[in-house]
């Protein structure tokens, strides 16, 4: 079956949004194909980025050699991403089989280039899911850090991938669909339903039980959840207020909703004066206080070291003690 009769459905989100989840539901529904996470765009089109890579390679001067090959193409950088497009679409459509309509991309990390992918794919389907900032917080501390507040790590979704995606949205919404992890995990079947009726898929209210039955192949994705809930939950939004336990978690948050903005907050579909009213009621404890004294003073002492090994995409410590030490001689 050729590839343009299928038709792209890409979720963007950042890491710990409950991404996973909503794709087994979408992927529960009859035609849609789908895989854990594919990340199958994110080199292809950093071939048209000159920063944002580490490689062994000079990544910016690849950049302006591709920049050169397209200028000689007839259409240019058009004839580019075209053969890109249908590339990938045939990919797509190999992966999903003959039977299928749709083929679901969930790549948390597609954050930092959604507005590209929209671009790319004219006929795609976009759905973007927002999340309580505050959610997220937590559950990447309590996943990732098992409980440890480590206030530099994972930057890159919150301070990057985040504000990448708010602006993304607000320069292409008339095309995509929004939706709150929250309103679809109160079982909210009316969300549910305008959902898919955007996707152009007949909603089927058992997909919200049978959803752990879809099979993700692959390495990644998130398999907290499926493992903690038998169906669809609303148990996870107040999960927040337990981790940040403390003033110094309290501090952190407020400063991140500063960071972030009401208007951004609003085009999430979130009140900024609710949620700090929220959070100056929590944190006011003293449990893991000593503990994130220590890891703040620690992590905040370790930045710039971190910083280096992001820019030069180094590997060892002993790597970066060298860089330290020829940029001192």
């Amino acid at each position: 079956m050729p590839a343009d009769d299928l038709t792209p459905i890409f979720i963007f989100s950042i890491q710990r949004s409950g991404s996973t989840l909503v794709q087994r539901i979408i992927g529960a529904h009859a035609g849609v194909a789908t895989v854990s996470e594919p990340w199958l765009l994110l080199p292809y089109l950093y071939t048209l980025r000159s920063k944002g890579v580490d490689a062994e390679y000079p990544h910016a001067l690849m950049v302006e050699a591709v920049e050169d090959f397209y200028r000689e193409l007839p259409a240019g950088r058009e004839d580019y991403e075209h053969e890109l497009h249908d590339f990938v679409m045939r990919l797509y459509r190999k992966a999903a089989g003959d039977e299928a309509r749709f083929f679901l991309d969930k790549t948390p990390a597609y954050n930092l280039i959604a507005d590209e992918i929209i671009r790319l794919f004219p006929e795609g389907k976009f759905v973007f899911l927002w999340r309580n900032p505050l959610s997220i917080l937590s559950s990447i501390v309590e996943t990732w850090q098992k409980g440890h507040w480590h206030p530099t790590i994972y930057r890159e979704d919150l301070f990057i991938g985040l504000p990448r995606l708010i602006s993304a949205f607000q320069e292409h919404r008339d095309k995509v669909h929004a939706v709150r992890y929250e309103d679809l995990v109160n079982n909210d079947e009316e969300r549910w339903n305008a959902l898919m009726e955007y996707l152009g898929v007949k909603f089927d209210a058992a997909a919200l039980d049978r959803f752990r039955e879809t099979e993700l192949k692959g390495r990644l994705g998130d398999t907290t959840g499926p493992a903690q809930y038998a169906a669809v939950s609303p148990e996870p939004i107040e999960k927040w207020k337990q981790t940040i336990c403390n003033p110094i978690r309290r501090e952190w948050a407020l400063r991140y909703l500063r960071f972030l903005g009401r208007g951004s907050l609003e085009t999430m579909g979130y009140d900024a004066a609710a949620l700090t009213d929220e959070l100056r009621t929590a944190g006011s404890g003293t449990t893991h206080l000593g503990a994130d004294a220590a890891w703040l003073v620690s992590d905040v002492a370790r930045e710039p070291l971190r910083i280096l090994m992001r820019h030069y995409g180094i590997g060892g410590p002993s790597v970066v003690a060298e860089l330290i030490g020829a940029g001192r001689r």
